[in-house]
């Protein structure tokens, strides 16, 4: 039971982050793309912004890609608590916890998923099992 709740856990945050990081790339699922998300992180201090916005799209598209899957999942894990330890600091931080107040909340619950993940394992239901 416990491979199979791991399984969950990971392709639904996996997906997620992949549709997170597809909103900066390519502007899908009512993203930006590129241009106004690199012009959104340029007002943020985070310059180039089109760069820094290709860069935060990939890592949360790979690391999505390797969490779900469970292939190095300790890698994929850290793939996704960097940009959300970012997003805390530049975006959400000042604005405390909760969501409701466009805090922090959201990626704090993505950051204990992934270090959970991570530190538990991906589970037998994984690609990780598979190469073991």
């Amino acid at each position: 039971m416990m491979d199979t709740g791991l399984l969950i856990i990971r392709v639904v945050i996996g997906f997620l982050m992949i549709g997170h990081g597809a909103q900066k790339l390519f502007g899908w699922f009512g993203g930006y793309g590129l241009k106004g998300t690199g012009g959104w992180m340029e007002s943020l201090g985070l310059k180039p912004g089109v760069l820094m916005a290709a860069g935060a799209g990939l890592t949360e598209v790979v690391g999505g890609l390797l969490f779900g899957a469970g292939l190095w999942i300790e890698v994929g894990a850290a793939l996704l608590i960097i940009p959300m330890i970012i997003a805390i600091v530049k975006v959400h931080g000042a604005n405390g916890l909760w969501v409701t107040q466009n805090g922090y909340e959201y990626n704090l619950v993505l950051i204990a998923v992934a270090l959970g993940v991570a530190f538990v394992g991906a589970g037998d239901i994984s690609i990780d099992a598979l190469l073991k």
